[in-house]
């Protein structure tokens, strides 16, 4: 079997992410990463190996991974670091967290439980066997492709009941979905602090609750997510002179967010782009005090065809039109979810370990994001050739995995290119070649 290599400015990226790592393990993770481009099938981790052809060498790369798990917090860094540098960042940063379930079987794989899942699918399956991930994603705007997602790291939440099945040796504690959230916000602020910009995040609404505020206000960042319609919210206080010492009033009279989304009156119209498309939303607009973002924030309701939804933003500077472009924009996060689980096959490796599956987790995501870097400034024509397919829309964007099958493509050009310097191919074989090479995805 060909070992693939991956294109030159590629592979200078992943040097990079492998410099993080002991050196007694350099190359295993640019080896890893090329046999998962090119792995078929069900893609576990034997799967991997076989397509990277690494023989009999296989027992230290399943080794890898129980090492790589405990380190991805330096090679997530590396990444981040390699993704602000390659996507020049404009003004404001914008991130997006949420959690994912990956399925599993078997009842000793370590960190598996019992979760709710989201998507429960004709068949109504509320619970699911797996691994749940709170994992964190940057969103960058391309000038043609919309919201993209770079996804970065993950931690793996372990149920309370669950943790004490874990081998001691693993040294995990519990930590709620909340805390881990809290924790990945302050390492990505600690992290990109050196570029001085804004940084929002964008959450689903179960986020958006006292321990991330906190956590979010005390590095700066301003988190955008969705309001309760019962949330507990109060008017901002006027300032009065103090006749009495002690500290000035924080909340003011309560306010009812229920009437206020039902109020006929105050309602105003307005275009945004969303989703990469104009479209005209009906908006009402208000500074109130929130007691778990400790202080003020902007409100927003919109009014939709089924009644309305409302969104805050900590910041109560915000505008309207932020707002809501950072809250189309945290679908960028579920389409990760859905590449890294249809296209790469997060879920599929059969390992056991507790750190291997956090190593394979994100060897999942580092791929996805460094495809979606290498794919950042390359034309549509090299990514896809909607020519073959005179069925489908010309003018739809290059999607991941058509952007995945450029760079595979790109690998394997690469290698007849080589082997052609030596001994130029026939016009017919040449002809050959270039089918074939089409026909890759």
């Amino acid at each position: 079997m060909v070992p693939w290599k991956l294109p030159a400015e590629l592979a200078l990226w992943v040097t990079r992410l492998d410099a993080m790592l002991h050196r007694r393990l350099a190359g295993r993770l640019g080896t890893v990463l090329v046999g998962m481009l090119f792995a078929q099938g069900r893609r576990t981790v034997a799967s991997w190996l076989r397509a990277a052809a690494v023989g009999q060498k296989f027992p230290a790369y399943y080794y890898f991974l129980g090492s790589l798990g405990r380190k991805v917090d330096l090679v997530a860094s590396a990444l981040l670091h390699l993704a602000v540098q390659v996507i020049a960042p404009g003004n404001c940063l914008l991130l997006a967290l949420d959690d994912t379930p990956t399925k599993r079987y078997g009842p000793k794989v370590q960190g598996a439980g019992i979760h709710h899942n989201p998507t429960p699918g004709p068949a109504d399956q509320q619970f699911l066997y797996g691994h749940v991930w709170v994992t964190l994603a940057l969103l960058v705007r391309h000038p043609l492709w919309h919201t993209i997602g770079l996804p970065l790291r993950a931690l793996l939440y372990v149920r309370r009941k669950d943790i004490t099945k874990l081998p001691r040796r693993t040294k995990v504690r519990f930590r709620t979905k909340l805390e881990m959230a809290g924790e990945l916000i302050a390492w990505t602020a600690q992290r990109l602090q050196w570029l001085g910009k804004t940084m929002w995040i964008v959450v689903d609404g179960a986020y958006g609750k006292r321990p991330v505020l906190k956590k979010a206000k005390a590095n700066n960042v301003v988190v955008v997510s969705r309001l309760r319609k019962d949330a507990r919210l109060y008017d901002v206080p006027k300032p009065v002179r103090q006749r009495r010492p002690g500290r000035p009033r924080k909340y003011g009279t309560p306010i009812s967010l229920a009437k206020r989304g039902a109020h006929p009156r105050g309602w105003q119209t307005a275009t945004f782009t969303l989703y990469g498309k104009a479209e005209i939303k009906t908006y009402k607009s208000f500074v109130a005090t929130y007691p778990p973002a400790g202080g003020a924030i902007r409100v927003v309701i919109i009014k939709e065809a089924d009644g309305w939804v409302a969104f805050f933003a900590t910041d109560p500077q915000a505008s309207v039109a932020q707002i809501l472009e950072a809250v189309a924009d945290r679908a960028a996060i579920e389409q990760d979810f859905h590449d890294v689980k249809e296209i790469h096959g997060a879920g599929q490796q059969q390992v056991r370990n507790y750190w291997a599956n956090v190593a394979a987790y994100h060897l999942n995501l580092w791929l996805h994001t460094l495809t979606e870097l290498w794919a950042w400034a390359r034309p549509k024509e090299e990514l896809c050739d909607r020519s073959i397919s005179p069925w489908d829309d010309p003018e739809r964007r290059p999607s991941h995995a058509d952007r995945r099958n450029a760079l595979r493509r790109s690998c394997i050009e690469k290698e007849f290119r080589d082997a052609q310097a030596h001994q130029p191919l026939s016009r017919k074989l040449h002809r050959v070649f270039t089918g074939l090479l089409r026909m890759v995805g």
